[in-house]
């Protein structure tokens, strides 16, 4: 509890303890008893009737802080001294509840995210160590990271072995052993190990501080249950103060008129009534509160939201579309065998590693692997990536290569040899003469037909699978998913032209998951963009709305029973304070409801909506054979 909520608490108490001795005393003096009841009321309420006075100088009176002054100042005036300082304490009773909650949950949350250290070790060239602010450590450099340190900044191992704990980015808690060569991400604890790590990014855009923005900015994206609740509370409380200002004047002037008696006294205390029953404390602190923990548990589950209006959306997900290679297979190639060659393996090799060896793609790295001497970049005079097909490089001794895809062969007019093969094939030209293709594999993530298992089981109705590769190939990998519709051979193009005719069909929402740089327009272009994390290029989890941090796709499954929940607690949340409300306000404007039940109606509510509110902090994820929820 903070130092203000403890001062809060500690003023309810003192005005309850003073009520309490009232009610035993009983004053019989109305002036005495209207002095002394002003003080638990004041003591409890002066910060609320200050904030009223400022909404009144500012032009925006109708808040809850108004409501409150004018139905407490209102009771005092008709001689209901206890009722008037028992409204204000229950609320702010309520309020110091509402406080704690959020508070509660705010940190639970930035402990869970509490992911990026405040220095980086660097090892000079001479071997001396320097503690440093992170944000100084340039691109390049070499830091060391001690056994029980946080990784500041994203890199690669160049020494060392450790495991490490990547819980507060991935959920899980499996450690990842990491050695030379392996890149690491910052956020990350090394547990048991002493490594030394080149640094690929500057730290304002490693992993730790991509994640802390992400998140921090994620509530500025409002979803439609939000925006509707602040439209109509903008709407709701003006509204509710002239039905209060009508039902305290029109019966007793119509009562007069008539010449029966106007009874102002008891239509000035319904109207008060009307007014304490109408705050919408209840719905302006729980929508808020549920998104805003829906988002947190998300990102302490592995899964980073980039907004509530994508919570929203992802509840709403009845048809999902997955990218092939890197997304539900593991994207690490390897160079199974080299067909109809009529030259060497090792020469056949060389020639498609030179054309390559100016892409990032997981298959031309295999390649490069593959191929027993490096490739001497000299040797190549110009390289054109074609985008979906392949590339193009022409040789320091004129030569031109083309290395890449059927469809580069037949546009190039290449008569080349099938593959009878499963796998990834990259035929190999030079000059326009075939020298053959090299057949490169590849393998599913093991928790991949899984996901897709359990998106059905949640009541997805449509599973797409998209990729550039093969027929061959891409037909195992979706038989064995077990997807309901695939689509091979696709150029970026293609696939968005895909995505387009699925949303069309669609009876929900459509989620496209990705993870390369040839997938961020789809994912721009779907209704949900859900990009990997992990091993997925910076312009697809630039480009997406929901980022799954450790790549695997159970995650999305998981996003999606939060953000049904989520959206569950709100739907909950609003009928519920409506309803409570509505039935209040009508018992009040007939008499029957009195100050007791308006409280009941504002700070009741409010605490009950925010209880189930919080409620979303207590998720966890279903096991195996646990009952989803």
């Amino acid at each position: 509890m903070s130092r203000k909520q403890k001062i809060m608490l500690g003023r309810i108490v003192a005005a309850v303890v003073i009520t309490i001795i009232l009610l035993i005393v009983k004053p019989e003096n109305r002036w005495l008893a209207l002095g002394l009841y002003l003080i638990p009321y004041l003591i409890a309420g002066y910060d609320i009737l200050r904030k009223a006075v400022k909404g009144i100088i500012n032009r925006q009176p109708t808040d809850e802080c108004f409501l409150m002054a004018v139905a407490t100042i209102g009771a005092f005036a008709l001689g209901e001294y206890l009722e008037g300082a028992a409204v204000m304490i229950f609320y702010q009773i309520g309020e110091l509840f509402q406080s704690y909650a959020v508070g509660k949950s705010r940190r639970s949350i930035a402990g869970l995210m509490d992911i990026r250290p405040d220095t980086a070790r660097i090892r000079h060239e001479d071997g001396t160590l320097e503690e440093v602010d992170p944000d100084e450590v340039e691109v390049g450099s070499v830091i060391v990271i001690q056994p029980g340190e946080k990784i500041p900044i994203d890199g690669t191992v160049i020494e060392g072995e450790a495991r490490l704990d990547t819980a507060a980015l991935t959920g899980e808690s499996v450690p990842r052993t990491v050695r030379a060569g392996d890149t690491v991400q910052s956020g990350c604890i090394s547990m048991d190990g002493l490594l030394t790590v080149r640094t690929t990014h500057e730290f304002g855009e490693s992993t730790a501080s991509r994640i802390l923005d992400l998140v921090e900015n994620a509530s500025s994206r409002k979803s439609r249950s939000e925006a509707f609740i602040t439209r109509f509370a903008r709407v709701y409380t003006p509204a509710v103060c002239l039905c209060a200002v009508a039902l305290a004047l029109l019966p007793p002037v119509v009562s007069l008129l008539a010449g029966a008696d106007p009874r102002w006294t008891d239509w000035l205390y319904r109207a008060l009534t009307f007014l304490v029953i109408s705050c919408p404390c209840a719905l302006v602190v729980s929508i808020p509160l549920s998104f805003f923990a829906g988002l947190g548990v998300a990102s302490r589950h592995g899964v980073l939201i980039k907004g509530s209006n994508y919570l929203e959306a992802l509840a709403a997900t009845d048809t999902v579309v997955f990218d092939k290679t890197g997304t539900m297979t593991r994207g690490v190639f390897e160079v199974a065998g080299v067909h109809h060659s009529p030259v060497d393996d090792a020469a056949l090799l060389r020639l498609a590693a030179l054309a390559e060896s100016h892409s990032t793609h997981p298959i031309a790295q295999s390649i490069r692997l593959a191929c027993p001497d490096e490739p001497d970049e000299r040797e190549i005079a110009e390289v054109k990536e074609l985008s979906g097909l392949g590339v193009r490089a022409v040789l320091a001794d004129g030569r031109t290569v083309l290395a890449g895809s059927d469809k580069l062969m037949k546009q190039e007019g290449v008569e080349y040899i099938p593959c009878s093969h499963s796998g990834t094939v990259v035929h190999v030209a030079v000059d326009g003469q075939y020298h053959g293709h090299i057949l490169i594999s590849d393998q599913l993530k093991p928790g991949a037909a899984e996901a897709v298992q359990s998106l059905r089981a949640l009541g997805v109705s449509k599973t797409v699978m998209l990729t550039g590769d093969r027929e061959q190939s891409a037909l195992e990998i979706a038989d064995t998913l077990r997807v309901d519709e695939l689509r091979s051979g696709l150029l970026p193009d293609d696939k968005v032209t895909e995505v387009e005719r699925l949303l069309g069909e669609a009876k929900g929402k459509l989620a496209f998951v990705g993870d390369g740089i040839n997938d961020a327009p789809v994912l721009s272009r779907a209704d949900v963009g859900i990009a990997m994390g992990g091993l997925g290029s910076d312009a697809a989890i630039e480009a997406a709305d929901v980022v799954l941090m450790d790549d695997d796709p159970r995650k999305l499954s998981t996003a999606i029973r939060i953000s049904r929940l989520c959206m569950r607690i709100v739907k909950e949340n609003i009928v519920f304070s409506i309803g409570v409300k509505l039935l209040c306000l009508i018992l009040g404007a007939l008499g029957i409801a009195n100050m007791w039940l308006a409280i009941f109606a504002d700070v009741g509510v409010m605490v009950l909506a925010v209880l189930n509110a919080v409620r979303i902090l207590l998720y966890k994820v279903p096991q195996k054979g646990e009952a989803h929820d």
